[in-house]
């Protein structure tokens, strides 16, 4: 196994530093790749995984302004190493969020629903009563994308695959607000048709999985529609027909949550304005943590054979 559970030092807290008691932090397919090292970011072993998670501030150095013992913080950017009990950070690798939302909502929330927000917002204006394909839409992802797209009004349909549970995979993503679910089968089905007699084709449509099933969302996107490729499960290349670039228009962009960051690091608004949004809807109950099993620390490789389970519909989250 590439893990082992160490008790380390705890470093000295500098005059800019945080010390941070982690409270929970969950595995997202993410974390696995960069520890197998097919990920963008590579980094130098041996190292703390887990990119996401939140922790309580126990204690700030002396230059640290905008945080107070008590607050509760998530990691701005990717790789702080979150699967620890606590760790001394850096300041400005913290954002401080609101404590009174549900402890997974903000252990869950730097990652899945700001891609799903940044993607519904950066490439199409869209407007209530417009519609949004996506693939994968179990995903933690996915699942943000659904009850973000319902709190603005926008439709959604949901691409998954087929499965022995689907009925009740169904029946979850329609209470979280979607509006169609369908297998990646139907999608070349003349039943699609029946889909968008009630709501206009999409304008932008989610990829996360390549291969055949993408092609095939791709079909059903309005002229000059736009397909946003954040992941490649199925490790296949998205192939489109020349004919969608030339009759239709389409564009094909990319999404990287970790490059967003970077981009936007002198714009406290954006970011700002984000979490805010995000933090309202979780309030107001429109946004909820993804399906989540709880599991102590110590049980770790458990959590780990699970995350990597196929059809897996329940996010592993270390309590800390």
């Amino acid at each position: 196994s590439l893990f082992r559970l160490k008790d380390l030092e705890m470093a000295e807290l500098g005059d800019s530093d945080v010390h941070v008691k982690m409270l929970a932090a969950p595995i997202n397919p993410a974390d696995i790749n960069m520890i197998q090292g097919t990920y963008a970011i590579l980094s130098p072993l041996p190292a703390v995984g887990g990119n996401e998670g939140v922790g309580e501030v126990l204690e700030v150095g002396r230059r640290v302004a905008a945080l107070k013992p008590g607050d509760w913080v998530i990691p701005v950017g990717a790789g702080l190493g979150t699967w620890r009990t606590r760790g001394v950070f850096p300041e400005e690798t913290l954002l401080k969020v609101p404590s009174d939302i549900p402890v997974l909502c903000a252990a869950t929330l730097s990652v899945n629903p700001c891609t799903a927000y940044r993607m519904l917002t950066d490439f199409e204006t869209l407007a209530p009563g417009d519609s949004v394909i996506q693939n994968a839409a179990n995903s933690g992802v996915g699942q943000a994308v659904i009850q973000i797209a319902k709190a603005s009004g926008i439709k959604t349909i949901n691409v998954v695959r087929d499965r022995p549970d689907l009925p009740k995979l169904v029946e979850r993503l329609m209470a979280l607000g979607a509006d169609h679910v369908v297998t990646e089968e139907m999608l070349r089905k003349p039943e699609m048709r029946d889909i968008f007699k009630s709501i206009p084709k999409p304008r932008l449509a989610l990829n996360c999985v390549g291969g055949k099933s993408t092609t095939e969302m791709l079909r059903h996107l309005q002229p000059k529609g736009t397909l946003v490729t954040y992941g490649g499960m199925a490790k296949q290349p998205v192939m489109v027909p020349v004919s969608a670039f030339i009759f239709r228009d389409l564009r094909l962009r990319g999404f990287w949550m970790t490059q967003w960051r970077k981009d936007h690091a002198q714009e406290q608004e954006s970011l700002a304005s984000m979490m805010d949004a995000l933090c309202q809807l979780i309030r107001r109950g429109q946004l909820t943590a993804p399906a989540c099993t709880e599991v102590p620390l110590q049980d770790y490789k458990a959590a780990l054979e699970a995350s990597m389970k196929p059809f897996t519909s329940s996010k592993q989250i270390l309590l800390l």
